[in-house]
């Protein structure tokens, strides 16, 4: 797999960094004062694991939410009074991490990460992404860089470098065996030169998607990808008010 030529750049969003605020006993809302928003949750597989998460109802009731690190989480209805969506560790109930979804997204999927350890920082980062056909594209593919630096990829004819905190939608590839497959190889930049990650051949069938998580692995210190299939496509649908 050769990588002489990167033909595309792609920038979103960044990683932003969590902070520490203190959570009000929710009191009883009207149902137009609660904004609603379908979730999906995932969290990357490192040497921290992952707690038990509970998340707030409308009433500002505490359920738990599901957050694997080898696939995504069914969807769940995530409630907030504004933009900021908080989440608790169930053990000693105290904050865990904010989601900060912009007013626009109906439906999002949300990656948890572990966050530095240093005073008045909530323990995982949420790093947020629409849930939305652009982003997870039929029978493609939706990448995230979460290592520190470079990265750049092949799937199937597209050929993409991407920076650290920014992510991208790829579409299914044009190019395919009989059997669906295309390649798919990544590269990380150390230390000022391109290494190997990993190669190998992927069905892109229709219906489904992949979704790739690029970071580094904090046990053996060395990069990773994490790649989970995506059966369930978002699909448009009406906003959801809080009874």
């Amino acid at each position: 797999m050769r990588f002489n030529e990167i033909v595309r750049f792609a920038s979103r969003k960044t990683i932003g960094a969590g902070s520490l605020c203190l959570l009000m006993s929710a009191s009883p809302a009207r149902a137009q004062d609660v904004r609603t928003v379908k979730c999906r949750f995932a969290s990357l597989e490192t040497g921290n694991a992952m707690p038990a998460i509970l998340a707030l109802s409308a009433d500002g009731a505490e359920f738990p939410i599901a957050v694997p690190t080898s696939s995504l989480s069914d969807e769940t209805a995530c409630y907030s009074k504004t933009n900021n969506f908080s989440f608790l560790q169930a053990g000693d109930h105290q904050p865990a991490a904010i989601a900060s979804i912009p007013e626009n997204v109906k439906s999002a999927l949300l990656v948890f990460i572990p966050a530095p350890k240093t005073p008045n920082t909530l323990p995982w980062r949420v790093f947020v992404v629409e849930d939305s056909p652009r982003n997870f594209p039929d029978g493609g593919a939706f990448v995230a860089n979460f290592y520190g630096q470079d990265i750049r990829f092949v799937i199937g004819e597209s050929k993409i470098m991407l920076k650290p905190g920014t992510f991208v939608g790829v579409a299914r590839p044009a190019k395919r065996d009989d059997f669906n497959m295309a390649p798919v190889a990544f590269q990380f930049l150390q230390d000022g030169n391109w290494r190997n990650a990993s190669e190998t051949m992927l069905r892109f069938l229709p219906n489904k998607n992949y979704v790739m998580f690029a970071y580094l692995d904090e046990v053996s210190g060395r990069p990773r990808i994490t790649t989970v299939q995506n059966v369930k496509l978002p699909v448009t649908v009406p906003e959801v008010v809080a009874p």
